[in-house]
Protein backbone atom coordinates (compact mmCIF):
# COMPACT_ATOMS: atom_id res chain seq x y z
CA UNK A 1 0.00 0.00 0.00
CA UNK A 2 3.18 2.15 0.70
CA UNK A 3 4.92 1.51 -2.39
CA UNK A 4 1.68 1.81 -4.38
CA UNK A 5 1.06 5.47 -2.40
CA UNK A 6 3.89 6.73 -3.31
CA UNK A 7 4.30 5.73 -6.89
CA UNK A 8 1.02 7.18 -6.73
CA UNK A 9 2.43 10.87 -5.64
CA UNK A 10 5.32 10.26 -8.58
CA UNK A 11 2.84 9.95 -11.17
CA UNK A 12 1.34 12.85 -9.81
CA UNK A 13 4.53 15.22 -9.43
CA UNK A 14 5.15 14.30 -13.62
CA UNK A 15 1.73 15.26 -14.48
CA UNK A 16 2.16 18.93 -12.63
CA UNK A 17 5.44 19.20 -14.16
CA UNK A 18 4.10 18.64 -17.50
CA UNK A 19 0.91 20.95 -16.49
CA UNK A 20 3.18 23.80 -15.50
CA UNK A 21 5.32 23.65 -18.80
CA UNK A 22 2.20 23.90 -20.81
CA UNK A 23 1.32 26.83 -18.54
CA UNK A 24 3.99 28.97 -19.20
CA UNK A 25 3.62 31.52 -21.81
CA UNK A 26 5.65 31.69 -24.69
CA UNK A 27 6.25 35.42 -24.47
CA UNK A 28 7.61 37.45 -21.86
CA UNK A 29 4.41 38.34 -20.21
CA UNK A 30 4.89 40.01 -16.65
CA UNK A 31 8.65 40.07 -16.43
CA UNK A 32 11.52 41.32 -14.29
CA UNK A 33 12.38 43.10 -17.04
CA UNK A 34 9.33 44.58 -18.97
CA UNK A 35 8.60 45.91 -14.89
CA UNK A 36 11.91 47.42 -14.86
CA UNK A 37 11.76 49.15 -17.80
CA UNK A 38 7.95 50.18 -16.89
CA UNK A 39 9.30 51.44 -13.27
CA UNK A 40 12.33 53.69 -15.54
CA UNK A 41 9.09 54.96 -17.92
CA UNK A 42 7.51 55.95 -14.70
CA UNK A 43 10.68 57.32 -12.78
CA UNK A 44 11.11 59.56 -15.93
CA UNK A 45 7.45 60.84 -16.30
CA UNK A 46 7.61 62.40 -12.65
CA UNK A 47 5.63 59.47 -11.19
CA UNK A 48 7.49 57.93 -8.29
CA UNK A 49 4.77 55.87 -6.78
CA UNK A 50 4.27 53.82 -9.88
CA UNK A 51 7.71 53.76 -10.61
CA UNK A 52 8.56 52.12 -6.88
CA UNK A 53 5.57 49.81 -7.09
CA UNK A 54 7.14 48.85 -11.02
CA UNK A 55 10.14 48.47 -9.13
CA UNK A 56 8.91 46.19 -6.24
CA UNK A 57 7.06 43.82 -8.49
CA UNK A 58 10.06 43.17 -10.46
CA UNK A 59 12.13 42.59 -7.96
CA UNK A 60 10.32 39.82 -6.95
CA UNK A 61 11.01 38.28 -10.17
CA UNK A 62 14.88 38.78 -9.72
CA UNK A 63 15.93 38.62 -6.85
CA UNK A 64 18.68 40.92 -5.58
CA UNK A 65 19.37 42.39 -9.23
CA UNK A 66 21.06 45.31 -8.30
CA UNK A 67 19.98 47.50 -10.87
CA UNK A 68 16.19 47.42 -9.69
CA UNK A 69 17.85 47.80 -6.06
CA UNK A 70 19.89 51.04 -7.28
CA UNK A 71 16.89 52.30 -9.14
CA UNK A 72 15.21 52.25 -5.58
CA UNK A 73 17.01 54.08 -4.11
CA UNK A 74 17.45 56.67 -6.78
CA UNK A 75 13.91 57.48 -6.68
CA UNK A 76 13.53 57.32 -2.80
CA UNK A 77 15.84 58.67 -1.49
CA UNK A 78 15.12 62.66 -3.09
CA UNK A 79 11.82 62.25 -1.50
CA UNK A 80 13.87 61.40 2.00
CA UNK A 81 11.93 57.75 2.00
CA UNK A 82 14.06 55.06 3.90
CA UNK A 83 14.98 51.76 1.49
CA UNK A 84 14.52 49.12 4.13
CA UNK A 85 18.04 46.79 3.23
CA UNK A 86 17.70 42.78 3.66
CA UNK A 87 19.64 41.07 6.58
CA UNK A 88 21.77 38.62 5.47
CA UNK A 89 19.49 35.55 5.94
CA UNK A 90 17.25 36.58 3.35
CA UNK A 91 19.86 37.75 1.09
CA UNK A 92 20.80 33.98 1.38
CA UNK A 93 18.25 31.92 0.61
CA UNK A 94 15.54 34.33 -1.44
CA UNK A 95 17.85 33.28 -4.65
CA UNK A 96 15.25 32.79 -7.28
CA UNK A 97 12.25 34.11 -8.59
CA UNK A 98 8.64 32.74 -7.14
CA UNK A 99 7.86 30.06 -10.27
CA UNK A 100 11.52 28.85 -9.97
CA UNK A 101 10.78 28.09 -6.12
CA UNK A 102 7.93 25.91 -7.03
CA UNK A 103 9.30 24.56 -9.40
CA UNK A 104 12.37 23.74 -7.01
CA UNK A 105 10.26 22.29 -4.38
CA UNK A 106 8.02 20.12 -6.76
CA UNK A 107 11.35 18.55 -7.92
CA UNK A 108 12.49 18.19 -3.94
CA UNK A 109 8.93 16.59 -3.03
CA UNK A 110 9.60 13.60 -6.49
CA UNK A 111 13.05 13.40 -4.96
CA UNK A 112 11.75 12.40 -1.45
CA UNK A 113 9.46 10.40 -3.20
CA UNK A 114 11.72 8.52 -5.72
CA UNK A 115 13.97 8.12 -2.62
CA UNK A 116 11.50 6.54 -0.09
CA UNK A 117 10.08 4.52 -2.90
CA UNK A 118 13.33 2.89 -3.70
CA UNK A 119 13.88 2.40 -0.65
CA UNK A 120 10.67 0.55 -0.41
CA UNK A 121 11.36 -1.73 -3.17
CA UNK A 122 14.63 -2.31 -1.63
CA UNK A 123 16.67 -1.45 -4.89
CA UNK A 124 20.52 -2.02 -4.33
CA UNK A 125 22.83 1.10 -3.48
CA UNK A 126 20.55 2.34 -0.67
CA UNK A 127 23.06 5.58 -0.03
CA UNK A 128 22.16 6.41 -3.43
CA UNK A 129 18.63 6.45 -2.57
CA UNK A 130 19.34 8.18 0.66
CA UNK A 131 21.09 10.80 -0.71
CA UNK A 132 18.37 11.43 -3.05
CA UNK A 133 15.45 12.04 -0.19
CA UNK A 134 18.58 14.29 1.11
CA UNK A 135 18.86 16.39 -1.52
CA UNK A 136 15.02 16.10 -1.58
CA UNK A 137 14.95 17.43 1.53
CA UNK A 138 17.53 19.75 1.23
CA UNK A 139 15.40 21.35 -1.74
CA UNK A 140 11.86 21.50 0.16
CA UNK A 141 13.85 23.73 2.86
CA UNK A 142 15.24 25.85 0.81
CA UNK A 143 11.17 26.42 -0.67
CA UNK A 144 10.01 26.60 2.74
CA UNK A 145 12.93 29.41 3.52
CA UNK A 146 12.32 31.58 0.43
CA UNK A 147 8.30 31.25 1.11
CA UNK A 148 9.19 32.83 4.99
CA UNK A 149 11.21 35.11 3.66
CA UNK A 150 8.33 36.47 1.00
CA UNK A 151 5.02 35.93 2.89
CA UNK A 152 5.35 40.00 4.96
CA UNK A 153 5.61 40.63 0.67
CA UNK A 154 1.90 39.71 0.08
CA UNK A 155 0.30 42.13 2.27
CA UNK A 156 2.79 45.23 1.12
CA UNK A 157 1.13 48.29 -1.13
CA UNK A 158 2.57 51.40 -2.42
CA UNK A 159 1.13 54.62 -1.83
CA UNK A 160 0.42 55.97 -5.67
CA UNK A 161 -1.11 59.56 -4.77
CA UNK A 162 0.40 62.23 -2.94
CA UNK A 163 -0.40 63.61 0.66
CA UNK A 164 -2.62 60.51 0.91
CA UNK A 165 -4.49 61.12 4.27
CA UNK A 166 -4.15 57.63 6.80
CA UNK A 167 -7.53 58.07 8.97
CA UNK A 168 -8.20 56.64 12.27
CA UNK A 169 -11.44 55.08 11.08
CA UNK A 170 -12.38 53.82 7.63
CA UNK A 171 -14.45 56.74 6.52
CA UNK A 172 -14.24 59.34 4.10
CA UNK A 173 -14.58 62.59 6.56
CA UNK A 174 -12.71 60.55 9.45
CA UNK A 175 -10.18 62.43 11.10
CA UNK A 176 -6.74 62.61 9.40
CA UNK A 177 -4.11 61.06 11.93
CA UNK A 178 -1.01 61.54 9.56
CA UNK A 179 -0.35 61.99 5.71
CA UNK A 180 1.44 59.29 3.60
CA UNK A 181 4.01 60.35 0.83
CA UNK A 182 3.74 59.11 -2.46
CA UNK A 183 5.64 56.23 -3.16
CA UNK A 184 6.21 54.90 0.72
CA UNK A 185 5.92 51.44 1.05
CA UNK A 186 3.10 49.95 3.56
CA UNK A 187 1.68 47.08 5.04
CA UNK A 188 -1.94 46.45 4.85
CA UNK A 189 -3.24 44.14 8.12
CA UNK A 190 -7.10 45.02 7.37
CA UNK A 191 -9.64 45.66 4.92
CA UNK A 192 -13.03 47.43 5.64
CA UNK A 193 -15.45 48.57 2.02
CA UNK A 194 -13.06 50.62 0.06
CA UNK A 195 -10.49 51.75 3.03
CA UNK A 196 -7.23 49.41 4.16
CA UNK A 197 -5.88 49.52 7.60
CA UNK A 198 -1.98 49.85 6.42
CA UNK A 199 1.22 50.53 9.53
CA UNK A 200 4.37 52.11 8.01
CA UNK A 201 7.96 51.45 8.32
CA UNK A 202 7.92 53.61 11.29
CA UNK A 203 4.99 51.91 13.19
CA UNK A 204 2.00 54.23 12.79
CA UNK A 205 -1.20 52.86 11.79
CA UNK A 206 -4.17 54.25 9.84
CA UNK A 207 -7.08 53.61 7.47
CA UNK A 208 -6.15 54.58 3.64
CA UNK A 209 -8.54 54.51 0.59
CA UNK A 210 -7.56 51.55 -1.24
CA UNK A 211 -7.71 53.75 -4.52
CA UNK A 212 -4.47 55.56 -3.10
CA UNK A 213 -2.44 52.17 -2.35
CA UNK A 214 -1.71 49.23 -4.79
CA UNK A 215 -0.34 45.89 -3.85
CA UNK A 216 2.96 45.11 -4.46
CA UNK A 217 2.00 41.27 -5.62
CA UNK A 218 -0.66 42.53 -8.21
CA UNK A 219 -4.17 41.00 -7.71
CA UNK A 220 -5.62 38.68 -10.34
Amino acid sequence: MIVRAQLAALIIGVVVLGCQARAQPAEGGYSAAGLYNLGNAYARAGKPGMAVLNYERASLLAPNDPDIEANLRAVREPLHLRSESRNWFERAVVLASPRMLSWIGLLGLMAVGAGLLAEQLAIRHRWTCRAATLCGVALIGLTVCNGVVLWPRLHEAVVIVNATPARVSPAPMGETSFVLPEAETVKMTAQYEDFALVQTRAGRTGWVSRANLAPVVAQP
